[in-house]
């Protein structure tokens, strides 16, 4: 069962770290997301293969929008 990357915040994606296939493990940088002049990491919550990126630099995001899956290992 895939879980799904949630955003804790609104904000815009400032860059990516990683593509769909490519392993991940827990509390690796996924993409980084700004709001009001501050840069957040978002981290993966479990190890695995990342399934989906949902969104691309310079998106716009809302909190609680699902923004990456990860298949976990």
């Amino acid at each position: 069962m895939s879980e799904n990357v949630i955003a804790p915040l609104s904000g815009k994606v400032v860059s990516l770290t990683l593509n769909p296939g490519e392993a991940v493990e827990e509390d690796d940088e996924l993409m980084v997301i700004e709001a009001m002049k501050m840069e957040t990491p978002i981290f993966a919550p479990c190890s695995g293969t990342v399934l989906k990126i949902e969104v691309k630099e310079g998106d716009s995001v809302e909190e609680d929008d699902v923004i990456a899956v990860i298949d976990p290992a």
